[in-house]
């Protein structure tokens, strides 16, 4: 049964305007993006799907979309658009946070930066004596197989954005969030090169499918 066909005040959208947001599940919201279904699959069995795909919403936050039937490229821009301005919110609100409290605030946003990407990225959040955000930048673009991470690189940024301490991240794009060997040894070589211009390393996160592996938390820093 089409959407259309449903009772008014079961219909996402108009639900949406009744209630609020509150009152829709995650495929009813999905459907309002999506618009309108295809043959036999109504929009709210599409956003199903695509949380079903995915494994949750969370998950779906870091997706590519890719893969689903009926989601042609219209549905699909306005699918990314609005992820990525779910992104770049959780990015406004952990910049206007007086200092990160805690590894978890890092860590959830570099997540939704990273995790979704196909190749590998090499980021620096970059942070002033009371450990407030002065930037996020992603330094270096590699393909499945790693990135080359080059020092200077790493202490021009710093000194660009006048930077008292940093967090290194990098993403896997396997999903599995365990530090190589290469990992730690590019980690002691930034550490040792940023110490010497005065900037602290505080953590270097490694960003899979689930939470991301903190190598401070490890004693690898």
């Amino acid at each position: 049964m089409s959407i259309r066909e449903w009772p008014t005040d079961e219909r996402p959208r108009e639900k949406l305007l009744a209630r609020g947001t509150a009152a829709l599940t995650a495929a009813e919201l999905l459907a309002i993006l999506i618009g309108s279904g295809i043959r036999g699959r109504s929009a709210v069995d599409m956003g199903r799907e695509l949380l079903a795909r995915a494994g949750g919403l969370n998950a779906l936050l870091q997706s590519e979309l890719a893969g689903v039937p009926g989601l042609g490229p219209t549905k699909r821009a306005r699918l990314v658009a609005a992820l990525e301005l779910a992104r770049r919110c959780l990015g406004e609100e952990l910049a206007a946070r007086p200092a990160l409290v805690s590894p978890r605030d890092s860590a959830a946003f570099l997540k939704a930066q990273l995790a979704h990407k196909p190749y590998e990225v090499f980021a620096c959040l970059f942070l002033d004596n009371r450990h407030r955000v002065l930037a996020f930048e992603e330094l270096f673009r590699g393909t499945l197989d790693g990135a080359s991470v080059h020092p200077r690189e790493v202490v021009r940024a710093s000194l660009k954005h006048n930077a008292a301490a940093v967090i290194l991240a990098h993403n896997h794009p396997s999903g599995v969030a365990e530090p190589s060997a290469a990992d730690r040894n590019i980690t002691h070589q930034l550490r040792d090169a940023l110490q010497l211009v005065g900037v602290r390393v505080l953590d270097h996160l490694v960003v899979g499918a689930g939470e991301p592996t903190s190598m401070a938390a490890r004693g690898l820093i």
